[in-house]
């Protein structure tokens, strides 16, 4: 049995948008809306680099990435093809215009992800 949490209203997340939810451990959770108030959850974070996907254009069901243009679908956090690869995807639901996340799932589901750190700051600096 899920106990739901509520995070915001659907109004509250801007069309074609997104909103980013916080999490005590592991990466934020994006919630997208499209152009017919469908909203999406995914972990903040594409399959490909780690790119932030609140921070993509959102088209339909897809969300496209900002880093690479990797287009993920939002339904299934799935990277469409020619790409490969997946994003967590979240259980989320709405009731008389409120979005609900799923509790056990946020505190559980993929908090072992990382963003990816590229370029010099990678490297190890000496003691």
């Amino acid at each position: 049995m899920s106990q739901w949490i509520a995070i915001c209203k659907v109004e509250d997340i801007p069309v074609l948008g997104s909103r980013r939810v916080s999490r005590e451990q592991g990466l934020d959770v994006a919630i997208f809306r499209n152009d017919k108030d469908e909203v999406f959850a995914l972990l903040d974070r594409c399959p490909h680099k780690g790119g932030p996907l609140s921070q993509g254009i959102v088209f339909g069901v897809h969300v496209t990435c900002p880093l690479h243009n990797w287009t993920i679908g939002m339904c299934d956090g799935q990277a469409m093809a020619p790409d490969e690869g997946c994003t967590p995807k979240f259980a989320l639901k709405v009731e008389d215009g409120e979005v609900f996340l799923d509790a056990h799932e946020l505190s559980t589901h993929a908090t072992d992800l990382e963003r990816p750190i590229a370029g010099p700051a990678r490297r190890r600096q000496p003691a």
